[in-house]
């Protein structure tokens, strides 16, 4: 019991650090997150508490009003602060991979299966919707890419939905902060047990990161892809 109640102590302080951080970053995309937060908490209590005033139980109500506006200013301060998040994230490399890795509900995420010399990129998930490849950088030049992987699939999936997301804030593009709400937006045609069985059949095939020995991190400066426009895989066609 001693060791579970040291253990919960030293989870406290590290969750308030990290609202502690949330705050501080969200405060520097939404300068008026101090106030919403404080306008919501209290007004709800207020209300909640005027209620109680009104049918005679002011203490009970006090009580639950406190603990509605606990969640009421949680609910708001977290949609602000992903808000914000997205806000700082969107046209940075990379954006869309760390929106589809943190999705986590049923949705199997293969990041960079397909990159050209221009370093556009695309994504794969494979979730109860099917397929959906996510592209990020030139519209242009993903659909290129984007076909290509279609075709390279059609061997393996040819039964499963291919769903196409570009994101950007171009004409029919996805902005970064509606990524996640566009995809669980899609038909869902496939069980779980079925989710699982297409990733592994796309995953059996290759993709570019398990082809390639790349580094982690940034590509390379002076790293030269082939003039072919895709990178290579091993054993590909």
């Amino acid at each position: 019991m001693a060791r579970k109640e040291k253990a919960q102590d030293s989870e406290t302080p590290g969750r308030m650090k990290q609202i502690a951080l949330t705050y501080k970053m969200t405060k520097r995309a939404d300068r008026w997150i101090g106030l919403i937060i404080s306008a919501v908490g209290l007004g709800t209590f207020a209300v909640v508490l005027a209620f109680g005033f009104w049918i005679g139980h002011p203490i009970y109500l006090g009580i639950l009003g406190f603990l509605v506006a606990l969640l009421a200013t949680a609910i708001v301060f977290g949609r602000r602060a992903e808000r914000a998040a997205f806000g700082q994230m969107e046209g940075q490399p990379g954006a869309a991979a760390a929106v589809l890795e943190n999705m986590r509900r049923g949705i199997a995420f293969t990041p960079a299966i397909a990159v050209n010399r221009n370093q556009d990129v695309v994504h794969r998930a494979v979730g109860k919707c099917g397929v959906v490849l996510v592209g990020e950088g030139n519209p242009n030049r993903l659909k290129a890419l984007m076909a290509a992987e279609r075709r390279r699939m059609n061997r393996a999936v040819s039964e499963v939905p291919v769903h196409d997301v570009i994101v950007g804030r171009g004409e029919g593009q996805v902005e970064l902060k509606k990524l996640r709400s566009t995809i669980l937006k899609f038909p869902r045609v496939l069980a779980g047990p079925r989710v699982t069985e297409v990733n592994d059949r796309l995953r059996a095939m290759g993709d570019l990161m398990s082809n390639m020995p790349l580094p982690k991190g940034p590509m390379p400066k002076g790293m030269r892809l082939p003039k072919g426009g895709n990178m290579p895989r091993r054993g590909g066609r």
